[in-house]
């Protein structure tokens, strides 16, 4: 059969139809229920760390309450800059989200430049958890408590080593702290991430650490570690035998970490919104809590405008605390 050839007017309507349809199938899909695709959420960390052992918890929720995958990925690097500046440049469509650490509000302090600024370049979602870190030990380090440790680092300065996740991380911060306040001098030895820390640790091939309490769960119950005090001003309750430092003779010795989850800057209102409700959700239901509280922290949820309020605190905060402990890059 010969084609019945289309007249101008025919093509005209025609190009118009499929230009009309296109548009509203884009401005459908536009309007679609946030989210509509898998999430990335980039952990600025090694697998295996503090933040990743939540990251995962709290991407297995997330996706089960929101009918699509949050994905997590490691961005490891740089005192977790490489990640979180990754996210910064990122489309602002709420499919790429960072989970920040107190690191984040350190960077500015012990690097000279970044790539992103921490408060600009980011929406603030949620504060998610608190925690302490724990100063552990190798077992075959003569020392069972902090007095201890700090009369063997006085006996043997800049011999013994603490392991970090990375120049500039907290775990860094906390031991160069320590370093200030009990008037010792030690090596630090960063790593890659905790996990890898905690790896030497155990081995021996480094005698102290600044952990994350989940690590801390993980090794010091079997006799792996030994753990000598926590950072928090109270005890935790995963750990209520393990006093605080300032109970085992360091004064003034106080600090956490806390996560929080960000968004890059002009992400959209009504997105922010929906993560910021269903996380609320999810971190008041019983499993959720049991399942952070056997990591080793304790649900903290904010609001957006808390959170930003927050780090802007924090930024300030941590900025006196390294100039206390004297920390600089290697």
């Amino acid at each position: 059969m010969t084609p019945i050839p289309l007249c101008g007017f025919s093509r005209r309507y025609l190009t118009w139809a499929a230009a009309l349809l296109a548009c509203s199938m884009a401005q459908a899909l536009a309007q679609s229920p946030y989210p509509n695709k898998s999430v990335r959420l980039v952990v600025p960390f090694a697998p295996g760390g503090f933040t990743d052992v939540v990251a995962r918890i709290l991407g297995q929720k997330l996706s089960a309450a929101m009918g699509q995958q949050f994905v997590v990925e490691n961005k490891a690097g740089a005192g977790s800059t490489i990640g979180t500046a990754e996210v910064a440049k990122a489309a602002p469509d709420g499919y790429t989200l960072v989970m920040i650490s107190t690191t984040h509000t350190i960077s500015p302090w012990v690097y000279k430049s970044l790539p992103y600024d921490p408060i600009k370049s980011f929406v603030p979602i949620t504060k998610l958890v608190d925690s302490a870190y724990v100063l552990l030990v190798n077992p075959k380090l003569p020392a069972n408590t902090v007095k201890e440790l700090i009369a063997l680092a006085k006996a043997q300065p800049d011999t013994l080593h603490y392991a970090s996740s990375g120049n500039g991380s907290s775990q860094h911060l906390m031991g160069g702290l320590f370093e200030s306040l009990a008037g010792v001098k030690m090596q630090h030895v960063p790593y890659r991430g905790s996990s890898g820390a905690a790896t030497d640790l155990i081995a021996g091939v480094v005698e102290t650490s600044f952990a994350g309490v989940p690590n801390a769960l993980a090794q010091v119950p079997q006799g792996r570690l030994r753990a000598l005090a926590v950072t928090t001003a109270r005890r935790i309750a995963q750990l209520p035998d393990v006093p605080t430092m300032q109970e085992a003779g360091v004064p003034g010795y106080e600090a956490s970490v806390w996560l929080a989850l960000l968004a890059p800057a002009n992400t959209p209102r009504d997105i922010v919104n929906r993560l910021n409700s269903e996380i609320s959700k999810l971190m008041a239901q019983a499993d959720t809590q049991k399942a952070l509280f056997d990591a080793g922290v304790m649900v903290a949820p904010s609001t957006p405008e808390a959170l930003q309020t927050y780090m802007a605190s924090e930024i300030e905060r941590w900025g006196k605390v390294v100039k206390i402990a004297g920390v600089q890059m290697e």
